[in-house]
């Protein structure tokens, strides 16, 4: 009986501790996740009543708070995808790539049974192919830049306000 009471005093003791282990989020990251939010937030899709589900590849760098529930209430379901089977049968509403070229991003969609798609990237710093909406990311600052192109054949709406806050941003 004596083996028990120590075992329950000292699994309460980890547990306890657990979020002095809980990994701690970054002001980049915390950027990117609100970004990426804002961005989802004010982005309109015809045909969906509810929030819409934004597959997140498994090789982006920002993953982890762009998908893990801890402190923030996302405007998405996040849903982490690591194949292209995957994010074919996977029903998405969005795109958030990570490491995916903007030539495999043009691909997928073209492959893509949905009308209305939201893309956005972490790795194409051009954005002149591929993703509405490209994240740039130099020395811990956040900015996020939009390929006009790419919005006007993705089927959503995005709030102009949002349009003009990226192109603010790109020419400060």
């Amino acid at each position: 009986m004596r083996f028990s009471h120590r075992f329950i005093l000292l699994l309460s003791l980890l547990l306890a501790s657990l979020p002095l282990y809980a990994q701690r989020v970054t002001e980049e990251e915390k950027s990117v996740r609100a970004i990426v939010s804002g961005i989802v937030s004010y982005t309109h899709w015809p045909a969906l009543s509810g929030p819409p589900r934004l597959c997140i590849f498994s090789s982006a760098r920002f993953v982890r708070v762009l998908s893990e529930e801890a402190d923030w209430a996302f405007p998405y379901q996040p849903l982490v995808i690591r194949t292209t089977q995957e994010a074919l049968s996977a029903r998405c509403d969005g795109f958030y790539f990570g490491n995916e070229s903007p030539a495999y991003q043009v691909e997928l969609t073209r492959h893509y049974p949905v009308n209305a798609l939201l893309l956005i990237a972490e790795q194409n710093t051009e954005c002149i192919i591929g993703s509405a909406f490209c994240l740039i990311i130099n020395n811990d600052e956040v900015k996020f830049s939009v390929n006009l192109d790419s919005l006007s054949h993705s089927g959503v709406r995005v709030n102009p306000e949002v349009l003009m806050l990226a192109r603010n941003q790109k020419h400060e």
